[in-house]
C-alpha cells in the first residue's frame, strides 16, 4: 500500500466518511494584470549566475509551460516551482523580451 504523506486521516471507523482530498486550484490572472520581477541571483548556488523571475500568479502547470517557453528562447536549461522560474545563466534582456511580447509586466531588479 502506497502511503501519502499529505493525507493525515489513517482510519476512519465513521461509515459515512468521505474524504475530499482535492486541492483549490489557483485561477490564472492574466498576463497584463501580472507583475514579474527579473533579478540575477547567485546566492547558495557555488557562484553561479541564475535568472530569478518571480511574481508568477496562476497554477503550478501554466507556470511550468511559461518556463519551458522562457528556456527555449535562451537555449539553456532551468527549472520552475513555488511561483518561481530559474533560468540558467544571465539572461535578463532576452526574458524581459520574450515576457513583454506574452503580454506580461515586467521589472529588472
Amino acid at each position: 500500500m502506497k502511503s501519502n504523506k499529505n493525507n493525515p486521516i489513517v482510519y476512519s471507523t465513521d461509515p459515512d466518511f468521505v474524504y475530499d482530498n482535492e486541492e483549490e486550484e489557483i485561477p490564472l490572472v492574466p498576463p497584463e494584470k501580472q507583475m514579474l520581477r527579473i533579478a540575477l541571483d547567485k546566492k547558495q548556488r557555488a557562484g553561479k549566475k541564475v535568472t530569478l523571475i518571480t511574481g508568477f500568479q496562476g497554477p503550478e502547470d501554466a507556470l511550468k509551460d511559461l518556463a519551458k517557453i522562457l528556456k527555449t528562447q535562451c537555449g539553456v536549461g532551468g527549472s520552475a516551482k513555488d511561483g518561481e522560474i530559474l533560468i540558467q545563466g544571465d539572461f535578463r534582456t532576452q526574458v524581459k523580451t520574450a515576457l513583454e511580447k506574452k503580454g506580461y509586466k515586467t521589472k529588472v531588479l
